[in-house]
């Protein structure tokens, strides 16, 4: 099982030794999905032959644009643009609420009757406008020197080979317990 050579930055709680000089450390390189991971010191992760950081931005703001082609002006007037529409959508959201709560009002007078025997606790807030999710935090993307990687690769295939072979280990026949039978001197 092979993995890409993309890791995420991330603290842990318990200290163990770096990967490569072996002194305690907090800081974690970590795939996706956590095939596999190495604690590694913050200097090293520095250092151009260990591993190197990756564009972290994913709207097109940095690496990213410059491998799109796209300028960072280019990128701030479509933001602008996006933010204008989002607000002029909003700003309609609310005139169709408040058109809503005049045809209530006026419905209202003529079911006064029925309004007064609601419990007051039972009536729900009007609806907000969704509100913008939350971003998600990142974390620093690293790749790694591609000797290392290899290295990680090879570790990796190592533990999967050993797994393999205590798991045929059992099927294979076993050394015969018998001695040999001697043959008479001649």
């Amino acid at each position: 099982m092979s993995f890409t050579n993309l890791y995420y930055k991330r603290a842990v709680g318990t200290a163990r030794a770096c990967y490569v000089c072996h002194k305690p450390t907090t800081t974690v390189l970590a795939t996706i999905n956590t095939v596999d991971f190495l604690y590694t010191c913050d200097t090293h992760l520095a250092d151009p032959g260990f591993a190197s950081q990756v564009g972290t931005s994913s709207d097109g703001v940095g690496a990213g644009g410059a491998k799109m082609g796209l300028s960072t002006e280019e990128i701030a007037k479509v933001k602008s643009e996006w933010e204008e529409r989002q607000k002029k959508k909003a700003e309609k959201a609310k005139e169709k609420e408040k058109e809503k709560e005049k045809d209530d009002k006026e419905k209202g007078a003529v079911d006064k009757e029925s309004d007064s025997k609601k419990v007051p606790g039972s009536v729900s807030p009007p609806s907000s406008t969704p509100a913008a999710p939350t971003p998600t935090p990142t974390h620093q993307r690293y790749t790694l020197h591609r000797d290392i990687f290899s290295l990680r690769l090879a570790e990796h295939r190592r533990r999967r080979q050993a797994v393999q072979a205590k798991e045929l280990a059992p099927r294979l026949p076993g050394a015969p317990m018998t001695p040999l039978p001697s043959s008479p001197p001649s």
